[in-house]
């Protein structure tokens, strides 16, 4: 006898949360952002979270496999909050530690050795502003890029802070990155626990702050999977070939 289909009840009552989103009810306004380029909606019910914490939490962390939003959403919502005037400034950070490179031993001044790290999030940028705007705000400073280590010592007020690739910054980075937070500022971290270019995993900064810290009432915490995938429906599939776990 042929099996019927399992019917997994959460599943549903995800998918009918996510079907009710309404962008005319204002009660549910924050779970939609407007930027001059385009309107950013959850795409998931694990997206919809990553949207609640970002309203919700002065820190948030966004964890999981290639495709799914993290640092979109997290570069979506910074516009939003410069452009409705919330913060003054977005800072744009990243370990420069990639399959082996490090910053001193790339050609070219600072702003070149740090842009091929940051492509993700100019990409992320250019899709929701003008260039034009991107290019005027990163000249004038309103937009920040920074490598992680150019950090110390400051004090981040009315600032929307990113920090991507997450998973590559040391604990005693993490630390430091976490404690430059100031008045009226925001910090959103993005990694991949599977992508770590650090010598030992156990040295991840991601790691570590995901075990001291999830029980901080002011910092949330999102894990995404190969279910929030939005990029193209192979993505999915490799991800699952590759059996990434949280």
């Amino acid at each position: 006898a042929k099996k019927g289909i399992e019917i997994d009840e959460e599943k549903i009552k995800d998918t009918k949360s996510l079907l009710s989103l309404d962008i005319n009810n204002s009660s549910q306004l924050d779970l939609f952002i407007q930027t001059k380029k385009r309107k950013i909606i959850p795409r998931s019910i694990n997206q919809k979270k990553y949207f609640e914490l970002l309203n919700k939490k002065n820190i948030v962390f966004a964890v999981g496999p290639a495709g799914t939003g993290k640092t979109f959403l997290a570069v979506a919502k910074a516009v939003a909050a410069l452009n409705k005037g919330l913060v003054k400034k977005i800072i744009l950070s990243r370990p420069a530690v990639e399959a082996g490179e490090k910053l001193g031993f790339l050609p070219g001044d600072l702003k070149e050795k740090v842009d091929p790290f940051l492509r993700p999030i100019y990409d992320a940028l250019y899709d929701m502003m003008p260039f034009d705007q991107v290019e005027k705000k990163l000249s004038n400073g309103v937009i920040e890029i920074a490598p992680i280590a150019f950090m110390r010592g400051r004090t981040l007020e009315d600032c929307f802070v990113i920090l991507d690739e997450a998973q590559n910054t040391t604990k005693i980075q993490m630390k430091m990155f976490l404690t430059r937070l100031g008045r009226n500022s925001q910090m959103v971290v993005v990694g991949d626990n599977t992508q770590i270019d650090l010598v030992t995993k156990n040295d991840s900064g991601l790691l570590d702050a995901e075990k001291k810290l999830s029980k901080i009432e002011d910092i949330g915490f999102v894990f995404l999977n190969d279910k929030d995938v939005v990029r193209h429906d192979l993505v999915k599939k490799i991800i699952n070939a590759y059996d990434y776990k949280i």
